[in-house]
């Protein structure tokens, strides 16, 4: 096996695990979704999930290998995500590696609780750590956009939002996607602004 060939299978099977660890706590509602991996820089190529799977099984055709233009560039009759675009713009400006879209009840409600604001701010929570905010007065904040039906419209939206401290993106009514230098810091980011949702959330409920 060439050295290619097995970053290439490793890559496959570290997007793959991170699938399966998401599709067991059920952010991929009716196949929502979607994920990706980079393969290469220059140029770019990334491995991402194929339109309209069950991301809850692991078969050998859940993802697929495109170029900077978000096209294939294997043989098959899948189609990349038709938000493949959305990952492209945020390889295309950040150092990430790894991009991960998923829908949850609590990233919709605050996207759109905050969508007048266009944004939502963290602080004095010990999760912001996981974007190695060490302050004691430390605090993030995560961008909210426009649900864009034009899905061009959409990345360019999400790309517009990305500066230094930025991890994730909401889009309203939609979900987040959250990236990371690879596909284990991109996880944590994701599961970090999640907790940080359904937790800001069970306090509005209590009323604190």
């Amino acid at each position: 096996m060439s050295t290619t060939q097995a970053v290439y299978d490793s890559l496959w099977s570290e997007l793959a695990d991170i699938k399966d660890e998401l599709a067991a706590r059920d952010w991929f509602p009716g196949t929502s979704g979607n994920l990706s991996i980079k393969v290469s820089h220059d140029p770019l190529r990334f491995l991402v999930t194929a339109s309209g799977r069950d991301k809850r099984k692991r078969t050998p055709e859940d993802f697929l290998l495109v170029n900077e233009q978000s096209q294939s560039i294997e043989q098959t009759d899948l189609k990349p995500s038709a938000e493949t675009v959305l990952h492209q713009r945020i390889y295309e400006k950040t150092d990430a590696g790894c991009s991960l879209h998923v829908h949850t009840i609590s990233n919709n409600i605050i996207s759109e609780l905050y969508a007048e604001q266009a944004e939502i701010t963290f602080q004095n929570q010990e999760l912001i750590k996981a974007f190695n905010i060490w302050e004691e007065d430390g605090s993030i904040t995560i961008p909210i956009v426009p649900n864009y039906a034009d899905l061009g419209q959409l990345a360019e939206a999400v790309a517009e939002q990305i500066r230094p401290g930025i991890k994730g993106v909401l889009i309203r009514n939609h979900g987040i996607t959250a990236w990371g230098r690879n596909g284990f810091e991109a996880k944590k980011h994701l599961e970090a602004l999640e907790f940080l949702f359904e937790y800001h959330l069970r306090l509005k409920q209590l009323n604190l």
